[in-house]
């Protein structure tokens, strides 16, 4: 048997070596670095390296080369086990880009007093004299960035994935950071520190789940990769039963990850005990990701049996709205509130990834699922990260006041903030003229060409329920009379303001001109196979 000496395609996946080597030398600055001139460095690092990512990444995709007669650009990468195309450079453009905006929200230390929103040691017992002596030597956990990073290679991975092995590695790797992310906050260290214990509970089982699918489907096809599998797949070697239940297997893993219904029930939980520029990053680019990965497994190795999954997404699709929009109108709390409506908007993307269908099988000038989606999680991204970062404005005495009675008056109070948050609130609830609504225009449109009506119909059932409680929280803050001594917004560094800022004004100009992201996202083409 002889060697094969492995090619590596180093220009193709330097973004990804680019966020590696930077968390790696992160590593290193905690080790060695007084801890004074940590922050810094780890944000100086962090930036730097993610602003070369994105670089590169341009780089990358203007010279992809073309994919035979298809509208597919691209190659296959590390033998086979990444698959380097469009669709995969505009999902790295798009994480890279949340990657800069959440670490300007991590290195955020006006609204502490000078400290960011994470725990000084978190190995201290909350409450205890030591986590006192952290809060009151101003110590922070500059570890957080990379942490950062290496969650964002494991995301950069885990959306060009190729085969199920590779899958399943970067989906730890971007896990297990994010674990640990979410039991860092300074402030309410036990519901932090619950929301992490949940978080990686829940995710240990869902990681079971994914890789209990990958021995099926192995044992299916005989290969890890995604073309042999759809091959396998055309070719009706006979073990439906292997196939069928390694691809629901496969499916609650990608599905937990998301916050899909059923298996939605950290994401409350979590959104709300973990810091929140953590809910904020994590929100916006895990599920960039997630998607990304998603439809590459659906369509590239499994496409041939998509009268398979489609009733299946279906389902879920119209359970994860109604649960996101029913459940949210209950909560009192404005983080489980949003964390609710990231599950129904979850939903919202199912629509589109139902509609998955060759671009050969398209008319002229109508939206592919694909591109429907894409430019679905640039809008949700960039309008949840400015949300959460508003929300993080709003302050008492204990911290952040998330609860909603403490956003009456906000409007008197402070017009700019609550005039910010009132149009991420209508960008979320799909109001012309913002960009979530072109944003739901293209997944339904995508849906509709599928056949899927009885879906869209469901979703826009959903939306007029999701619309109630954005609504009601807009008449808060602008008709309701201040308690007590009314909301208090705290003034952001500008970090903080450059992150609001920029996502208020994508929101605004996606939902006036979407043409160029519309356009770009039909650029990117195809997956390869």
């Amino acid at each position: 048997m002889s060697f094969v000496k492995p090619t590596v395609e180093y220009v193709e996946i330097l973004p990804m070596l680019i966020v590696f080597g930077a968390a790696c030398i992160g590593v290193l600055v905690e080790a060695f670095l007084p801890r004074e001139r940590r922050f810094n460095t780890q944000v100086a690092i962090s930036l730097a390296s993610l602003v070369a990512a994105v670089a590169a990444t341009v780089w990358m995709a203007n010279g992809l080369p073309a994919v035979g007669e298809s509208r597919g650009y691209g190659l296959l990468a590390l033998g086979g086990t990444l698959a380097i195309d469009g669709p995969t450079a505009f999902t790295w453009g798009l994480l890279l880009l949340l990657a800069i905006a959440g670490t300007l929200l991590f290195a955020e230390r006006s609204l502490e007093g000078g400290l960011s929103a994470f725990s000084g040691q978190a190995a201290s017992m909350p409450g205890s004299e030591s986590e006192r002596q952290s809060f009151v030597k101003g110590l922070e956990h500059t570890e957080v960035y990379p942490l950062l990073l290496f969650a964002v290679g494991g995301m950069l991975m885990f959306s060009a994935s190729n085969d199920l092995i590779t899958m399943f590695i970067a989906l730890e790797v971007l896990s297990l950071p994010l674990y640990l992310l979410c039991g860092l906050a300074r402030r309410r260290r036990l519901l932090s520190q619950e929301a992490a214990m949940k978080y990686f509970l829940l995710g240990a089982f869902s990681s079971g789940f994914f890789l209990y699918g990958i021995a099926l489907i192995y044992g299916f096809s005989g290969s890890m990769g995604f073309a042999e599998i759809n091959e396998a797949v055309r070719n009706d070697v006979g073990n439906d039963g292997l196939l069928l239940t390694g691809l629901g297997l496969l499916a609650v893993g990608l599905l937990f990850k998301v916050g899909a219904a059923p298996f939605h029930a950290w994401t409350p939980d979590v959104y709300q005990g973990a810091p929140t520029p953590v809910t904020a990053f994590m929100a916006a680019a895990t599920k960039a990701a997630a998607f990304c990965a998603m439809l590459r497994l659906f369509y590239v190795a499994f496409g041939s049996e998509r009268w398979t999954w489609q009733p299946m997404l279906w389902v879920i699709a119209i359970l994860t709205m109604l649960v996101g929009a029913v459940l949210a109108i209950a909560q009192s709390d404005i983080k489980r509130m949003l964390a609710y409506s990231s599950v129904a908007h979850t939903g919202f993307l199912l629509t589109g990834v139902i509609g998955l269908q060759s671009t050969a099988d398209l008319s002229e000038g109508q939206i592919s699922s694909l591109q429907a989606v894409l430019f679905y999680l640039v809008t949700y991204g960039f309008a949840t990260l400015g949300a959460f970062a508003v929300v993080g404005l709003v302050r008492d005495a204990g911290g952040e006041a998330t609860h909603l009675s403490r956003w009456a008056g906000l409007g008197k109070v402070s017009p700019l903030t609550a005039g910010v948050f009132t149009l991420f609130l209508l960008a979320m609830a799909g109001l012309p003229l913002t960009s979530g609504f072109v944003g739901k225009w293209a997944v339904f449109a995508a849906a509709l060409s599928a056949g899927a009506w009885p879906v869209v119909v469901a979703a826009i059932g959903a939306s007029i329920v999701a619309a109630f409680f954005y609504v009601r929280v807009i008449l808060l803050m602008y008709f309701s009379d201040p308690v007590g001594d009314g909301p208090s917004v705290t003034k952001p560094s500008l970090g903080t303001s450059g992150v609001i800022a920029v996502g208020a004004l994508v929101t605004l100009v996606l939902g006036v001109v979407p043409g160029p992201v519309l356009d770009l996202a039909a650029r990117a083409g195809e997956f390869i196979r």
